[in-house]
Order: C-alpha cells, then structure tokens, then sequence
C-alpha cells in the first residue's frame, strides 16, 4: 500500500530511543523527513546519522528536553529553518513515574505536568501555523493505557496522560478548520529499554531472569499473553500519519493486546 507520505516532515519527540525511534525508522522508510529531538545527544546523532544511511532521507537531530519551554522554542526554530515547517507532529516524549501521592512534592507533578502535557501544548501550538501554511497536517499524541486504566503505582504519570488525552480531544476539534488531524494513541506493553532496565533492576537479587519477569506480566494482563515491540506499535503511528486514515480524528486508540479491561 502506497501511504503517499514520501517526502513529508516529521517532528518525533524522545526520538532516540524505544517508541519514537521505532516509529523514526517506519517513517523515514516511508520517504519521510525528520526532525527528531531527545535529551541524549550523543546517542540522538547516532541514531540520526544511521536513519539518513539507511533510508536516504534528511534527519535533523536536536537536543532537547521537552520538559522545558526555551528548549521547544529552540527545537521549534531549528525545524523552520531547516524544513520551513513540518507535516507531522508526534508528541512521544515521556516517562513512568514511582510514587504515592501523600507524599508526592509539587516539583514531581510539576515536572510530569510539563514534559506529557504542557510539552504537547507547546510544540502543538507551535507547529500547527507551519502546518496550516503547508495546507494541513497530522498531530499524534502518545498516552497511555494508563489515562483509562491506571496503575497504582504511578498515580502521577497516570493523571498526566490522563490529561494528556483530554488535551488532545480538545485540540481535534479546535485543528479540524485548519485541516489538521488530532489523535490520540494508548499503547499497553510495549517492550521498551525502560521496561527492560526496570526488570533487571526488580530480578537482581532472584531467580528470575528479566525476561521471565516480563513474560509474567504480560501473561497475567495481556489476553495476548506478550509484550508488543515497538515495531509493531509504530506500524500503527505510520498509517494515522498517512491520508489513508482521512477520516480517523479525535479518537484514542488502544494498542494493547486486550489488556484494556472495559469497553
């Protein structure tokens, strides 16, 4: 299937590693240039530079870290004077959290609040004149299974993404004169370097290994019984970027192999 993308530009935040990486990669094999931003910067021009040799496609590499509104601004420059503009945004950037919320500081929500909501706002309302200009675009943001179905040891990364959601149903129909789709993704277990870390880090001192403590998880949640690549979830990112789903906006979609426990 041609997804007529060749040739568009795409904005990926936490575009090194993981999720947006994957999802890098499906693009620029699509014919799609990119404009990645991550806080790593030595492994974010790694990444960038083996994208351009291995799909022919321009990659523009920003250090960035989302949480702050001077480093958008900066990013936001780099992507016009660069590319004029960008078709496509995809607010990737983000992070688990570990807490209880008696306890929890301002400075903890404060810090989640800016880098999955406010980075969204920022870059949104950044692009979105550029892409207006360009004759439309694509908007996607990455929440979480988490907005709907939280899990009790991330009260704040699972109220962040919550309003993450919410954000981008508002922004779907604000977007919809300037022919700009909004959407919004909710991936459940997508096999991450984070969940790795977290399972080594959990397993250290038994007899499992962090596979087993993996493939348990996903065993007790997943009707699928396994943890999704971040292939297969950023083949599902491509198409919502692509003209082929015209008529998909506003809406949240749930990749999470039957994890998701209602209707």
């Amino acid at each position: 299937m041609n997804l007529e993308l060749k040739g568009k530009v795409a904005v990926i935040t936490g575009g090194s590693v993981g999720i947006g990486l994957a999802v890098a990669k499906a693009l620029a094999e699509e014919g799609v240039h990119l404009a990645l931003c991550a806080r790593n910067g030595q492994r974010l021009e790694q990444e960038a530079r083996a994208i351009e040799k291995d799909y022919g496609v321009e990659v523009l590499s920003q250090v960035c870290d989302v949480s702050s509104a001077q480093d958008i601004e900066t990013f936001l420059s780099a992507i016009e004077a660069r590319y004029g503009g960008a078709d496509i945004l995809i607010n990737n950037a983000g992070t688990g959290s570990n807490e209880k919320i008696i306890d929890a500081p301002d400075e903890k929500w404060q810090f989640f609040w800016d880098l999955h909501v406010m980075a969204a706002v920022r870059l949104s309302r950044g692009i979105m004149p550029m892409m207006q200009k360009r004759g439309g675009g694509v908007i996607l943001n990455n929440s979480s299974i988490c907005a709907k179905q939280p899990l009790g040891y991330e009260p704040i990364y699972n109220t962040t993404k919550a309003a993450l959601s919410m954000f981008s149903k508002c922004l779907a129909n604000e977007a919809i004169p300037m022919n700009i789709r909004v959407n919004t993704i909710n991936p459940g277990l997508i096999l991450t370097p984070d969940w790795l870390n977290t399972a080594t880090e959990l397993t250290k001192n038994d007899n499992r290994t962090a596979h087993d403590y993996l493939d348990a998880i996903a065993k007790e949640n997943t009707p699928i019984g396994r943890f999704a690549t971040p292939e297969e979830l950023a083949h599902f990112f491509v198409f919502l970027c692509s003209p082929k789903a015209s008529y998909c906006v506003g809406s949240t979609y749930y990749v999470d192999g039957g994890w998701l426990k209602v209707v």
